[in-house]
């Protein structure tokens, strides 16, 4: 297989070699299993396998996940907190979930943190892009929609925006039901 140059330097990985590069990846990185995965595969298709058999790959994930240096359940409602903090709603960040190889339980946990934050994240997306309460003064009908719009591909429920989006100007409710 012809190599690119800016890997012409690089020996083959081993699984030695392979091990190093995931201690590193998860010692600079906040990641998953399927992360570290892709990762590990990225480079034995960079670099080339000249270890006996297959590569271990499967194997370094599943010791690193029991060592808990991997921890998806973690990383999912880390994830959470930021996004809730960020103003991104709970559909926003299942997407990214799924995108990051988190899935079923590990994730389960992270759509409850988003959908508890949903008022708080809903609030603080509409006083980054000052829309709602946030306005310096009432939408005409076209902003409306596009603020609508904007707090949809947030993530944010089409109830939810609505109400956010309702509310006057410098009229910031504590929580609408």
């Amino acid at each position: 297989m012809a190599r690119s140059s800016s890997y012409r330097n690089h020996k083959s990985l081993d699984a030695e070699a392979l091990e190093r590069l995931a201690i590193a990846y998860v010692g600079r990185f906040a990641t998953t299993r399927a992360k570290l995965a892709a990762y590990l595969r990225r480079k034995l298709a960079e670099r080339d396998w000249e270890g006996e058999g297959a590569p271990p790959v499967e194997a370094i994930v599943a010791r690193f996940a029991e060592a808990g240096y991997i921890d998806d359940r973690g990383f999912a409602e880390a994830r959470a907190a930021a996004f809730v903090r960020r103003g991104y709603g709970a559909r926003r960040l299942a997407d990214r979930l799924r995108a990051d190889g988190v899935e079923g339980e590990d994730a389960a946990a992270a759509r409850d943190v988003a959908e508890n934050g949903a008022w708080d994240a809903a609030l603080a997306f509409a006083r980054r892009r000052r829309i709602g309460p946030f306005a310096a003064e009432p939408l005409d009908p076209d902003a409306r929609r596009r603020a609508l719009a904007a707090m949809l591909r947030a993530g944010h429920s089409l109830e939810l925006a609505r109400k956010i989006i309702a509310c006057a100007p410098d009229d910031v409710p504590d929580r609408i039901s």
